[in-house]
């Protein structure tokens, strides 16, 4: 039992690492100073992040839903 809960979080950890990675690297072509002022690179950086975190999170966890609710269809027949 223990075994599948380690599974899980090395799954999730991975998965969510992943797409903050993917994610980073997206936003990095989308082009924020436009819509700051002048001189805010730290300000445009935390926003940044905090996009990424935010984006990469739920397209994580709609992956490892998915992986759930696909395994889970095996109880259904």
């Amino acid at each position: 039992m223990d075994q599948y809960f380690v599974e899980d979080a090395l799954l999730s950890m991975t998965s969510h690492i992943i797409f903050i990675i993917i994610t980073w690297k997206v936003l990095q072509a989308v082009n924020l100073d436009a819509f700051f002022q002048k001189g805010r690179v730290f300000e445009i950086r935390v926003l940044m992040i905090l996009i990424t975190i935010a984006i990469a999170t739920s397209v994580s966890n709609f992956f490892l839903d998915l992986i759930t609710w696909s395994s889970s269809i095996a109880y259904l027949f």
